[in-house]
């Protein structure tokens, strides 16, 4: 089959929806990414949602760009790069697969007559109710899993253990404000090390290893938001390659697309 014919639209476009466009866009689809106008993204330097703060982004052999209209995007969706649309409801779009990517933990606005496919990711959503397949996003035994009866595992509400490090991996900010950063991804960052500033307040690190990701500097946050990402393993090139993670998570969604695509023979 020839598989640019299926249009698909992700929503949302963070590191693990990267995942997923990176394993759809290497095996021929074409593709529109939806996103916010100003992203709250964390792994920045691996995430198409980049393309709406910079223009462009470059995330291994994937590139992503910023384009105006729904027309751009579609015309853009054939060629070699992604386009990614700033659009925060749904677009007047009629795709043959929809992926809300958004990891908003619930369902905010998917219905499953919005595609001849609907496929969500994560908790929040129930297959065959809100959408035709759920993809398993928990680390674990469990990860990228597609579910066509039932739901993901609900959130627990703390990060995955990488290194023996769980929630101290992530950086949120301890007020309401504008984000600074003094540091950059992929800097080395040892424990105790002011990195930055959310309102004036110093933000710092628990121990030591490389940051993997920082929100956008000057993005205005509420406290508690997630606006960092500190990786003990102290590898510099995790901070700019697609995660094990999100490939996992690609793998299982186009496993959903092929399955579906195997029954409509």
């Amino acid at each position: 089959m020839d598989m640019i014919d299926h249009l698909v639209i992700i929503r949302g476009g963070g590191d693990l929806a990267t995942g997923v466009a990176y394993r759809l866009h290497r095996t021929g689809f074409s593709l529109i990414v939806l996103e916010l106008a100003r992203p709250l993204v964390v792994r920045r330097r691996v995430a198409l949602a980049t393309a709406v703060l910079e223009g462009q982004v470059q995330i291994e052999e994937l590139k992503g760009r910023l384009v105006p209209t729904v027309e751009e995007a579609k015309r853009l969706a054939r060629s070699q790069e992604i386009p990614v649309l700033v659009a925060p409801t749904w677009p007047e779009l009629q795709p043959a697969i929809l992926i809300d990517a958004r990891m908003a933990k619930r369902n905010i606005d998917t219905t499953i007559d919005q595609a001849a496919l609907v496929i969500a990711m994560g908790p929040g959503f129930t297959a065959g109710i809100d959408c035709h397949a759920v993809i398993e996003t928990r680390r674990g035994h469990r990860l990228g899993r597609v579910i066509w009866d039932g739901s993901a595992e609900p959130d627990t509400g703390s990060p995955g253990i990488v290194a023996g490090r769980g929630a101290e991996r992530v950086l949120r900010a301890p007020i309401e404000g504008e984000v600074q950063w003094t540091f950059g991804i992929g800097d080395a960052v040892t424990a105790g090390m002011v990195i930055g500033s959310v309102g004036g307040k110093p933000v710092s690190v628990t121990f030591d290893g490389v940051l993997r990701g920082l929100i956008a500097p000057g993005s205005w946050v509420k406290a508690g938001l997630k606006i960092g990402d500190v990786d003990p393993r102290g590898d510099m090139a995790a901070c700019f390659t697609i995660s094990d993670k999100a490939l996992s998570i690609g793998g299982g969604v186009l496993e959903a697309i092929m399955t579906w695509r195997k029954k409509m023979k």
